[in-house]
């Protein structure tokens, strides 16, 4: 049993727990913190010479609390003792040892982004939760948004980064990258993520993000010609698909009131009643997480960002539903 300070009896003590901790209760218990640890291993230091690295569980945390809070390098740390929600999430006992520095937390996230473990770890939730039987397979849900990124020329530069582009939405435009996810449509849960410069059109993405064993799929009207695509009528799996995607808001209906109007609307509700569980993930990483904007440079780094976000939020979905990733006794 873990000892206890001064500071956690004090607390222990509060009239009521605040939603921070009680979502970082939640995630600590859901997280397979052996399995991703795991695969994080064979790219850390292997500490033979020097000081002895921090352990790779107490960097690992430590770069979710950045995630989820939207911090700095030096803003996490700063938290982490400003925090006892934090401190308490990340294991640490000030009497003992110190927070890790916003420098080692920099060196271990350029581990995970040239290493390719944000899609890794993304994958491997997506893995345990089909074990575990919480995948309902036959049905996708596809959709893509925007993440902008600074416009301004005023660096040492004088220039946007190459990598991301500008598009119209809205009648205003956008510059940035999309993020372009595949979700169960049974269950809400993320299955596919990809990343692209703004201007890719999210039908020309559509394809990447279905599965072979897909009998249905649902997407907005950006998604209108997905059915007609050479790599789809190519594919036996996708071409036998259907599409039902939504029409275009202003050429859903019929010019004149009548029966036919009407079915067209139950329809078009129909739809979007099922489309709306892709909505969950991006408000999980746009508004919980914060990642509206770029926070690095190029479309790898945020891409890796999004895949922890998003791996995140299918953890977070399903302890919410009350569900486990034990897998299914055969």
């Amino acid at each position: 049993m873990k000892q206890q300070t001064f500071s956690d009896i004090e607390y222990g003590g509060r009239a009521r727990t605040t939603r921070r901790e009680e979502f970082l209760d939640t995630m600590n218990e859901i997280i397979p913190w052996e399995e991703w640890v795991g695969l994080i291993q064979p790219f850390y230091y292997e500490g033979k010479r020097g000081r002895p690295p921090k352990g790779i569980e107490k960097m690992l945390r430590m770069y979710l609390l950045q995630g989820w809070f939207n911090l700095s390098d030096e803003g996490v740390e700063d938290a982490i003792y400003d925090s006892y929600a934090m401190r308490k999430f990340m294991g640490i006992n000030f009497l003992q040892e110190k927070s890790p520095d916003a420098t080692t937390l920099l060196k271990f996230r350029r581990i995970l982004e040239n290493s390719g473990l944000g899609k890794a770890m993304f994958e491997s939730i997506v893995r345990d939760l089909e074990s575990a039987g919480q995948l309902m397979r036959g049905g996708s849900i596809v959709d893509a948004t925007i993440i902008n990124a600074p416009s301004s020329t005023k660096n040492e530069k004088k220039e946007r980064d190459p990598e991301m582009k500008q598009t119209m939405k809205g009648m205003e435009w956008k510059f940035g990258m999309k993020i372009h996810i595949g979700v169960d449509a049974g269950s809400g849960y993320v299955t596919a993520v990809e990343g692209t410069g703004a201007n890719v059109h999210d039908v020309a993405v559509g394809p990447k993000l279905l599965r072979k064993d897909d009998r249905v799929v649902y997407g907005d009207s950006g998604y209108l010609g997905l059915d007609k695509r050479e790599d789809v009528v190519s594919d036996p799996a996708l071409s036998g698909i259907e599409y039902r995607v939504n029409r275009r808001p202003g050429k859903a209906y019929r010019k004149y009131a009548n029966d036919g109007q009407a079915w067209e609307k139950v329809i078009e509700r129909q739809k979007s009643a099922v489309r709306s569980k892709v909505e969950f993930p991006f408000r999980f990483m746009k508004v919980q997480c914060g990642f509206r904007k770029a926070v690095y440079r190029g479309i790898a780094k945020n891409l890796n960002r999004a895949f922890v976000l998003l791996a995140s939020s299918n953890l977070y979905a399903c302890a919410r539903a009350g569900r486990s990733l034990q897998p299914l006794m055969g």
